[in-house]
């Protein structure tokens, strides 16, 4: 009998293992999913905790309800992967399991130590984060009772999970506290590495624009070299200092630990990974998935959808003696929530940048592309549903893995 592993119950993870699961033939292939938590995160929901619109019940679900049973589930966390030998040593029992094909869906983590001065005494206080739940709830506490300020959105460095959430958080910042009734108290800034809003150009232009329009400041080429929490300054490389009441973090994403223990990933622990195929460079039995690949698609859910619908008929080829082809064109699709009940949508990939046009169907939508409505609000709420019925359990969704250019059309 062959034997499948995939490292992380994640979102490609789990995807995988119930695409995969009715896929293989259970007499001749034994599945098993390894991960160190119990728990499974919608993350996308914490964007939303800090404002009250979503709770921690919203977005926290067990793991093992979303995998099949016809699956092996092992909780623990992973000592070692050993490539070379096909194997893995996990850490809680020093167990070995072997393997024929590894899938590595072990995902990203925030790194606030590694910025010097902001995962000190005044994390939690005066500095939050919202790309943890934990952090997310403590924000959420903050800005109950919080009076105004200097409140400055740090991104540390690219990538990051979700690149348009720190646009989302001060447009929806921007929302909350005029509802409040405290906006004039309040001066919100975005620091970001970044040239720009974002890495697109048109996109970019649209969105600063935006932030412009909410009195938003942004300055650009902003690289944190440190975070002074006593003076509540943060300074970047050229020596730019901003002075904060609040400051909201994303820190520094980098791969899982187990990545870097076992010498498969570059500087941030990301696997270096084919950008079509998703075969792991060197190897030709260990595919990754999600957020472990250093693949210059975005970090986000719905690349890991798409990811897993050309990873699944692509493995199916391959173990059948075909070669793999190149399935995967980098393609994301994202909402942008802008406040007030209303949003964007963004549609791109490898070679295109995000255009305006209509989704998913050509001329009719009924979602706009880089053109703000309350349709697009609503599809972003409706998207938790969608990700804990359909997408987590390898359902189809009526949206091709593959990007398409119908309905979609260049500006002058």
């Amino acid at each position: 009998m062959k034997r499948l592993l995939i490292l992380g119950a994640g979102t490609a993870g789990t995807m995988a293992a119930n695409r995969l699961a009715r896929e293989l033939d259970p007499h001749e292939w034994h599945i098993t999913v390894v991960d160190a938590d119990e728990t499974h995160y919608y993350q996308p929901g914490f964007l939303f905790i800090p404002f009250g619109i979503y709770h921690r019940p919203d977005v926290v679900k067990p793991k093992r309800d979303y995998l099949p049973r016809s699956v092996e589930v092992i909780i623990s966390p992973i000592e070692v992967i050993e490539p070379e030998q096909n194997r893995v040593r996990l850490a809680r029992d020093s167990r070995t399991l072997t393997y024929d094909f590894l899938v590595i869906a072990t995902g990203s983590r925030i790194v606030p130590d590694e910025t010097p001065g902001l995962h000190e005494h005044e994390w939690h206080r005066s500095i939050h984060d919202f790309y943890t739940a934990d952090g997310a709830l403590a924000l959420q506490k903050h800005l109950r009772h919080w009076q105004g300020g200097r409140l400055v959105l740090n991104v540390a460095e690219m990538p990051i999970k979700c690149p348009v959430a720190p646009l989302e958080f001060l447009f929806l910042a921007d929302w909350y506290f005029h509802e409040q009734g405290i906006r004039d108290r309040v001066e919100l800034t975005l620091a970001t590495p970044l040239p720009g809003a974002f890495t697109k150009p048109i996109a970019a232009q649209l969105l600063g624009s935006i932030l412009e329009e909410k009195n938003i400041h942004v300055e650009t080429e902003f690289n944190i070299e440190r975070v002074e929490p006593d003076e509540r300054a943060i300074y970047s490389y050229d020596n730019r200092k901003i002075e904060y009441d609040l400051l909201v973090s994303v820190p520094v994403h980098m791969g899982a630990d187990v990545i870097e223990r076992s010498g498969l990933g570059d500087d941030l622990a990301f696997v270096p990974t084919d950008r079509h195929t998703l075969l792991a460079e060197g190897f030709d039995n260990i595919f990754v998935l999600g957020d472990a690949t250093n693949l210059p698609s975005s970090k986000a859910g719905s690349v890991a959808h798409f990811q897993v619908d050309t990873f699944v008929p692509n493995f199916l080829r391959y173990i059948d003696g075909l070669d793999l082809l190149p399935a995967f064109d980098g393609h994301a699709n994202c909402y942008i929530e802008s406040g007030y009940g209303k949003g964007f949508l963004i549609d791109f990939n490898y070679d295109v940048e995000p255009l305006p046009g209509r989704f998913p169907l050509p001329g009719l939508g009924p979602f706009t592309l880089l053109q703000e409505s309350r349709m697009n609000h609503w599809g972003k709420m409706m998207f938790r549903w969608m990700y804990w019925n359909i997408l987590l359990r390898g359902k189809e969704l009526p949206i091709p893995a593959q990007m398409s250019m119908a309905g979609k059309w260049r500006p002058s």
